[in-house]
Parts: C-alpha cells; structure tokens; sequence
C-alpha cells in the first residue's frame, strides 16, 4: 500500500476524540493567590477532585503544564470496566485475602461511581454500557481465557460468556481469534467529551481551572505549601498531585514511583453504510490477550472503528506505528483494506511497580496515580476519594489509599524500560503464535477468503 492510500487527505496526528472536544487554552486567568485545595493535571483524576472539593465548599484551582485536557484522559480509548482488570492481571494474587477483597470492592465501585456521577451531573460522555469481547490470540490462549472468565465471575460476580472459535462471529466478524469470552458489565466513553464535561462541572461548582500553568515543585508554606509554577506562585492549604503517566520531577517522590508508558492509537474514516454491523454487530468493546495488548472498539456514534495497543516500539516514527497498527487491524478486519486513517496519536499510561492504583501522602502532599491502563472510571473515582481525604469528608477506608507506595526499582526507570518490555512482551506473544506474528511482521495481510487458514 501506498502513502496515499493509506491516509487519509485530512490526516492528522491528534486525537479523533478532539474533533469534537479538544483540548482548551485557559491561560489568560490569573492564578489565584491563595487556595485550600490545588490540583496538579486536569485529567479525570484532577478534575474529579475538583468538583468534589468545590461541591463541598472548598475553594479549589486545578494546573496543568500544557492545555486543559490534553493529556492521557483524552487519548485513552475509553474503554470503562471496575475490577476486571486486577483480576486479569493478576496483580492481586499476592495479597492477604482480605486485602484482595477490600480492592476488588473498590474496584467495583469506580464503575458504579462514574455511572452515578454522569447521571447526577448530566455529563455529556456519551457513556454506552455496551460490554467487552476478550479475544483469544493464540489457541492455547482461549484455556486461559476460560480460567480468567471463571476467576471473574467467582471474584466479581459479572456476567460472563465463554465463545468457542465458531461461536465468536456471534460477537466479532472475524476469524482471527481463537475463541474468548464476554464481559456484559463494560462500557465506553467519549473520553474528551468526558474531560470537558468534568471541566464545565468542576467550574460550575466553583473550581478555578488554569492551562500552561508548569509546576516547578512544592515547599512547606507555614502549616500549608507553595507551588511554585511557571506563572508565579500559589498558597495552598493542600496539594494533590494527579499527574499520573505526565508525572515529572516537579515531585521527585512520585517520579521514582510511575513509569510512563506510551500507547498508539488509530482512527478510520467513517465506514461504508452495514459494514459496522459486520465487524462488531452488537458495538463491543473488544481487546485481545496478547502481551503486547490490541483493543478495539467502534467511535460511539457507531461511523468509525478504533484500534490501540502498547508499549511503544522501539525506534519507531509516528508513521511507522500507524502503519503497523493498520496492518494489524487489517489482520483482524481484511475487509478495512480499502479504508483509509484519518487520525493516529498516541499518550501516557501511569503504570506502578505493583501494578496497582494508589492514593497515598507524602510530606503534606496528596497523589493520586496508578491506573494502569484501566483510567477511565478509576481514575475519577481516585480523584474523588482524594479529596474527600484531603478535606477531611471521607466516610469509608479505601483499598488504593493504604499505606505503602512501591517505588520502582532503579534500573527499571528509565528510557530503556518500555523498550525492554515491549521486547519481553513481543518474544512472549512469538513463543504463543509464531505463525500469526512472522505475518504481522512482513506486513501480510490476509483476504477475507483466507483469514481462517492464516490465522
């Protein structure tokens, strides 16, 4: 394929989430001098806080180093889940029994809480409870998958429905799976639209929101902080920092404790009339079990498929990533040849030396970070829960706020981890389907005639 053909005349490297909700310039406000919660990051996490605060009173100012939004929360693909992603990580098998059960009901509750919080502030996200289809990429994989789909139904208590190959094409019109399994209770989100919702709410509510705002670092301040930042300094009874995967040495203490992680993202043009219908007829979300994890999900007004996955290749130009993740959308969909890219992107994932969220103090300060690739829900509910801590209006203990915040270990921080994951993680999916990945990496592209025999 050809430049041209694989590109759209109206390409552009940015989210297709801000075709209708892009980031926004607030740079003009004054900050204020003197608040009694400042937040550092307006993704869900930050903005949540926010409306939280500021619905109970406080007086509450949100920064962010760059536009308002511009971050991870609106380039996520949205994806909505509560606690099936511990429990497919297994990130919780090493943890005293009533530790598992404590995070697995926060877990469930940061569904629920975004639900609840969408309907109550009539935020438009366009939430859809549209359920996931978990796609078996290798043939020993759909034994696994049965495992995982007992384990989540035993712990969470969700509705699950184990596809053998042939059955899937009832979920997905594809062959390229070996069977899976769907989840019901799953949804999706607009993630932008998401974000600028939050943002309308927070400022309702009385919240002050400032853009290209850089945090410089913290001090103590008398029995509170100053923040000083590249617009000049704020007074701050508290400070929650909700950077997540943007976290830099502004907090040298949180930078030692999340690593970035990069992940791709990709848009068609809108398809041909039916042609949804054939590809993902019931507008699931839909990821894959590969190390090098795939999703895909269709845009919410049903016109466009999206696909991401992660880590970041090494070396690996924008274009180059576009193109290999077309080639692996065209794996899964060969009837997507002929359809161009109208948007590719990528962004930050914060992911912890534990593999779970945390919300934990340090020095005065509050942080709420860890999502882990599963943001969406958790972090607005981790934002929430912060600062209710903050402010003193908690009423329940929560799992993500108990005491211990693993930093990583040295030599895993730096610019060559991602690298060496994603090696790790590409060697682990070659050793499950060798066939499926040789192909990928010639840039084969099955026709719809032989998908099957190919993958």
């Amino acid at each position: 394929m050809t430049g041209e053909t694989i590109f759209h005349p109206d390409f552009r490297a940015e989210p297709y989430w801000w075709d209708a909700a892009p980031p926004e310039e607030a740079r003009d406000e004054p900050l204020p001098a003197s608040v009694d919660l400042l937040i550092i990051g307006s993704g869900f996490a930050g903005l949540s806080a926010a409306l939280e605060a500021a619905r109970g009173g406080a007086r509450a100012a949100v920064l962010d180093a760059g536009p308002l939004g511009g971050g991870a929360s609106s380039r996520s693909g949205g994806m909505v889940s509560s606690g099936q992603k511990l429990v497919l990580t297994a990130a919780l098998d090493g943890l005293p029994a009533a530790e598992r059960e404590a995070a697995l009901e926060d877990s469930q509750a940061t569904f629920d809480f975004l639900k609840d919080l969408v309907a109550r502030e009539a935020l438009d996200a366009d939430l859809q409870l549209c359920g996931r289809f978990f796609g078996a990429f290798a043939p020993a994989h759909l034994a696994t998958l049965r495992r995982n789909a007992e384990t989540l139904h035993c712990r969470t208590g969700v509705t699950i429905r184990v596809l053998s190959r042939a059955e899937q094409r009832e979920e997905i019109g594809s062959d390229y799976f070996h069977g899976g399994f769907v989840v019901e209770d799953y949804g999706g989100v607009h993630p932008a639209k998401l974000n600028r919702a939050l943002r309308h709410a927070a400022r309702a509510a009385g919240a002050t929101l400032h853009s290209h705002a850089r945090v410089l670092g913290t001090g103590r301040d008398g029995a509170g902080h100053l923040v000083r930042t590249e617009r000049g300094d704020v007074h701050a009874a508290h400070v929650l920092y909700a950077t997540n995967g943007y976290t830099d040495r502004a907090s040298p203490w949180l930078h030692r404790r999340v690593i970035p992680v990069m992940s791709y993202q990709i848009a068609t043009e809108p398809l041909p009339p039916g042609m949804m219908d054939r590809l993902i007829p019931k507008r699931r979300m839909v990821t894959d079990s590969r190390k090098e994890l795939t999703y895909l999900r269709p845009s919410p007004d049903g016109t466009r498929l999206l696909l991401g996955c992660r880590p970041r290749a090494l070396g690996a130009s924008p274009e180059v990533q576009t193109r290999r993740m077309r080639d692996r959308m065209l794996r899964i969909f060969p009837e997507l040849a002929p359809i161009r890219i109208t948007h590719s992107w990528s962004g930050y994932v914060g992911m912890t030396a534990d593999r779970l969220p945390h919300i934990a103090e340090k020095d005065g300060v509050m942080h709420a970070v860890g999502c882990n690739g599963n943001g969406v829900a958790l972090m607005t509910y981790l934002g929430w829960h912060a600062a209710q801590l903050v402010l003193g209006r908690a009423n329940r203990p929560a799992f993500f706020a108990r005491p211990g915040f693993p930093a990583v270990p040295f030599p895993a921080r730096g610019p060559w981890t991602a690298p060496i994951a994603s090696a790790a993680y590409h060697l682990r999916d070659f050793t499950a389907n060798p066939a499926e990945v040789l192909a990928e990496r010639a840039g084969r592209v099955p026709s719809s005639s032989t998908q099957s025999k190919e993958s």
